[in-house]
């Protein structure tokens, strides 16, 4: 019994390893199968292996761009079967990726049926739609058949597919690629293969030129979709330099005159992978959401083009302040993130510099015109060796055809027989390649072919043309063995044959023009929200149940109005729609209301918590009007408090701004203008203290210091006034009434206070 033939002794023996060892080095097998065949691509072709496998698939099933299509079922299931076996759904998905116009710059399918659209819809089922190769799809393959590059047996060692592509032209640049691979990825924008096709002339003449040079010749990205770049250059420059950065993409647009004033902006091109549908949606949000005031109406007039119709809120508008303002809030701008994080040779992932991405190109290059070169001179030679016996049949014709007529092994007669110098009719020592096997003798080869050779071939004319083809041959022969010797002669072949891939696909052809354009970002101002909304006085009202309205104009705040059965009015002053509304929530929390979103005050508003996130449980202390550079007082009804500048009040979300911390069971009881230079504080218990304003800090947000001790209750009011005019409150009566020498009650801050003077307000508040 053989080695091989004895039974595997560990097959059922178990194995202890540690939990760690164990679990890493399966994941290190994971990780690399990931990196290596999923999710990178190889810098040679810029192909991943699905898309490698589909392509090659779709060659064995001949289609080509002038043959006839077929199902698209019927690729992916070859591409599954003989090749990747995965899922289908992810081999159709990858195909029609390939094929849509607005993901891939350059598609590499040409497909028949629903492929997906801009608006970000799926491709119809494999079933109903049907693809072939596009042209420039097989300049990727060409020499396939010419050893031009290894081939590695399939999955189940049936078959064998290619290792890499020979790839005409530089399709890892021209398409780009992204992937996630484990702990690293690749997001690699497409370009312009004109473009491409000169970087790499200049690399052929300058191998040491720099990243700067090809800039100079590819400035930027090329995306299907159009747009407009507006990178600074040096962030190109430097993106370039490193295989890492991000490029700013905005949308092309244009105002469109409607006559009598009016106007309008249409959207013609979008920054590449935003799905149309999902930016409409977005700008129909910000309109809802009244984030761009400016803005009153957006429409989708698409059809084979694409058409995005913005209507301003006033023919006042200035156009470029309105898209600024898009720009910033919405996918018309944004920003594509560069990973040039590719296979080099197939086997090592790097983050690459356009420079080498350009050179593991042109070096692949190299590689398949130096194979194809010794591929088409063995070739040669072969049909050289069956040429010569040809001509040594013509030359002895009648000795030939006797060996054919009479001998019983005829191939083997040939072989023996000399057919040197002696010979009538021997041919010239120039007519000889090589010298055959023996002396004047046939190789096998030649005497099979001899013995092969039609009866109608044995013409005159057919021996002059067998004399034409083979010192065709023999000059195409040294041509070729000149190539393989002269690194200059390589590199200017390979130099020709990327500008006849310019010729096909440069500018000038329906894929080749230059479609995302480039431009100065321009500085977009902080435009206030308020400067782009038409100023107008109105009146808020909020009830006590929180329900809020603006009624247009100022009108009197003592007038009666309607309100839900059960409620009543709380809040009511006069504000403009410019103003920004400060709700001062029992929690601390400030909210921000703009005047011009406020509901109408037609009927009964809405309530407050649909438009901020005020919790249920959680009342209103007060609304105020927001005016920049206004300081506040914040007073907790534990009797804590701080000055506040109104600038930090503004909250940007509807989750609000948590600016007085309260405890549970404490509640935010004073929010008012500092004026003076004294603060007046009285609790619950109706004592009354008088201390300086200096004596309270200014913060941002917190706790704030003590303002008054209390053995119960808490602090019930607070207000600031100027010391010498006195302190001054309404009687029950309503008279108002003047406190000048508050001497009695004035003391340190932190202390108890004394009972408030005779007719205080019985409700204790100093308004």
């Amino acid at each position: 019994m053989s080695a091989e033939d004895e039974p595997d002794k560990t097959y059922g023996v178990t194995v202890s390893e540690p939990l760690s060892r164990a679990i890493g080095e399966r994941y290190l097998t994971y990780a690399l199968s990931t990196i290596m065949h999923r999710a990178l691509p190889d810098a040679r072709d810029g192909l991943k292996p699905v898309h490698r496998r589909i392509l090659y698939a779709m060659r064995e099933l001949r289609l080509t761009a002038s043959s006839a299509f077929r199902k698209s079922a019927k690729i992916a299931g070859d591409v599954m079967g003989n090749y990747h076996p995965h899922g289908d759904a992810a081999i159709y998905d990858a195909m029609a990726r390939l094929a849509q116009d607005f993901n891939v710059r350059y598609p590499l399918v040409d497909g028949q049926g629903n492929f997906g659209n801009i608006d970000g819809d799926s491709p119809a089922a494999s079933r109903y739609t049907e693809a072939r190769l596009t042209a420039i799809a097989e300049t990727l393959m060409e020499g396939l058949a010419e050893n031009s590059v290894d081939f590695r047996p399939n999955y189940d060692g049936t078959l064998e597919e290619p290792v890499v592509m020979p790839a005409a032209f530089p399709n890892l640049l021209a398409n780009g690629s992204s992937g996630i691979a484990v702990g690293m990825a690749t997001n690699i924008p497409p370009h312009n293969l004109d473009e491409l096709i000169q970087g790499c002339h200049l690399l052929l003449k300058n191998p040491e030129a720099t990243t700067a040079d090809l800039v100079a010749h590819i400035p930027g990205p090329d995306f299907p979709t159009g747009g407009v770049m507006v990178e600074p250059k040096e962030a190109i420059l430097e993106a370039y330099e490193t295989g890492r950065g991000s490029f700013r993409t905005r949308a092309r647009w244009q105002v469109e005159d409607l006559g009598r004033g009016t106007w309008q902006i249409v959207v013609t091109e979008i920054p590449f992978q935003v799905a149309k549908s999902k930016l409409i949606e977005k700008l129909a949000e910000l309109i809802e959401l009244k984030k761009v005031p400016l803005l009153a109406d957006v429409r989708d007039e698409s059809a084979e083009d694409l058409r995005i119709v913005l209507e301003p809120r006033a023919r006042t508008v200035d156009p470029e302040v309105l898209m600024g303002m898009l720009f910033r809030n919405s996918d018309l701008e944004t920003r594509f993130s560069l990973n040039m994080n590719v296979l080099i040779d197939g086997r090592v992932p790097k983050v690459c510099s356009l420079k080498e991405v350009l050179r593991a190109f042109l070096d692949h290059r190299r590689e398949v015109l130096r194979r194809r070169s010794e591929h088409r001179i063995e070739k040669i030679d072969a049909r050289l060796e069956v040429l010569e016996g040809f001509i040594i049949a013509y030359l002895n014709l009648d000795r030939v055809i006797d060996i054919i007529r009479y001998d019983d092994d005829p191939r083997s007669a040939l072989m023996r027989e000399d057919w040197g110098r002696d010979h009538p009719r021997a041919v010239s020592e120039k007519d000889y390649r090589t010298p055959p096997a023996g002396e004047g003798e046939l190789t096998e080869v030649q005497a099979e072919a001899i013995l092969n050779m039609r009866l109608r071939s044995l013409r005159r004319l057919e021996e002059m043309e067998l004399r034409r083809e083979r010192d065709e041959l023999m000059q195409e022969r040294a041509g070729l063995a000149d190539l393989l010797e002269s690194d200059r002669l390589q590199w200017k072949k390979i130099g020709a044959e990327l500008e006849e891939i310019r010729k096909k696909f440069g500018k000038g052809t329906v894929l080749g023009d230059r479609r995302t354009s480039f431009a100065e970002a321009g500085e977009i101002e902080e435009v206030p929200v308020e400067a782009m909304i038409e100023r107008e006085p109105i009146t808020v009202i909020c009830s006590r149940m929180g329900w809020i309205r603006a009624m247009k104009g100022h009108v009197d705040l003592a007038a009666e109005q309607k309100f839900k059965d059960g409620d009543g009015p709380r809040f009511a002053f006069h504000a403009e729609t410019t103003d920004k509304i400060l709700v001062v929530a029992e929690n601390g929390r400030f909210y921000t209301l703009l005047g011009a979103n406020l509901p109408g005050g037609r009927g009964m508003g809405e309530p407050l918590r649909l438009m901020v996130d005020l919790p249920n449980d959680t009342g209103i202390t007060d609304m105020i009007v927001f005016r920049p550079g206004v300081k506040y007082l914040l007073a907790s009804t534990a009797g804590d408090g701080f000055v506040v500048p109104a600038e930090e009040l503004l909250a940007q979300t509807k989750t609000g701004k948590q600016v007085l911390n309260v405890k549970e069971g404490e509640k935010a009881r004073v929010c008012l203008p500092v004026r003076g230079d004294h603060v007046a504080v009285v609790g619950d218990n109706r004592k009354l203290l008088v201390f300086p304003l200096a004596d309270l800090p200014e913060m941002a947000r917190g706790k704030g210091v003590r303002l008054q001790k209390y053995k119960d209750g808490g602090l019930s009011d607070a207000i600031t006034f100027t010391l010498s005019e006195g302190l001054t409150w309404k009687d029950p009566a309503g008279r108002t009434r003047t406190e000048a020498d508050l001497t009695e009650w004035q003391g340190a801050r932190a202390g108890a206070g004394k009972m408030a003077p005779r007719g205080f307000p019985r409700d204790n508040r100093f308004t």
